[in-house]
């Protein structure tokens, strides 16, 4: 997957996810992740 087409903001949480996180944090980004993308699609 090629990532520099992404913002810097999304480089930095994807770099975050693979090095810091934790696996509270992780299944916390993914309900926000998830969450945020039903809406997005619910709204197109």
């Amino acid at each position: 997957m090629n990532i520099d087409k992404y913002p810097k903001s999304i480089k930095k949480a994807v770099r975050f996810i693979k090095q810091d996180a934790t696996k509270e944090q992780l299944e916390e980004f993914r309900k926000l992740i998830n969450y945020a993308i039903k809406k997005k699609v619910n709204s197109m």
